[in-house]
């Protein structure tokens, strides 16, 4: 019974040796943020939610990735590398339709301020799978003064010609919808 506690005492020892010998090698050296959003992202929030009301859900800093997949028929090197490139990318803003999630406008923020400034060059790769996969990019430069209404007619005028590019096909071939018969 001595020698248990002996070793047990012993192994208690070692224990916090080793973990004072550790110091601030730990496995998960993690904090808790203080904010999610910085405040240029969270009055931005404030903004688009005014402006689109209930009408989208919102999304925040989405992976590229996250809301294209690659065509049926890409080979698997090329799909590999576009799906390692997407997974690299972030949109900070994601406008989804409420009821099937699927992704309506992607927002990005364009910060003057800094050495180089924030996403102030288009990255080409992000405009170009968004617009192979026919979501709008919306780039929206950071200033103060912005209206829910400034914000809700730039998204219109985004989507106007996603929504209006072609007519919806008649039921019957050879009818309109909504429209009267000519007589003649």
């Amino acid at each position: 019974m001595e020698l248990t506690l002996v070793l047990l005492m012993m192994l208690m020892v070692i224990a916090v040796v080793a973990i004072k010998l550790n110091g601030d090698k730990l496995a998960f050296p993690f904090r808790r943020r203080d904010n999610l959003f910085t405040p240029v992202e969270r009055s931005f929030l404030n903004l688009i939610e005014a402006g689109v009301g209930d009408q989208y859900r919102i999304i925040c800093r989405v992976r590229l990735s996250d809301i294209v997949s690659l065509r049926h028929g890409t080979d698997k090197k090329t799909g590999r590398t576009a799906m390692l490139k997407a997974a690299g990318r972030n949109l900070d803003f994601v406008l989804c339709d409420k009821e099937t999630l699927t992704p309506v406008v992607a927002v990005d923020l364009v910060h003057q301020s800094g050495k180089d400034g924030y996403k102030t060059q288009r990255d080409w790769f992000v405009s170009s799978a968004l617009d192979a996969a026919r979501i709008p990019h919306l780039r929206i430069k950071v200033k103060s003064g912005y209206s829910p209404q400034d914000f809700r007619d730039c998204l219109e005028a985004k989507l106007a010609p996603v929504r209006y590019k072609a007519p919806k096909k008649p039921l019957i071939a050879g009818t309109q919808t909504g429209s009267k018969p000519l007589a003649a």
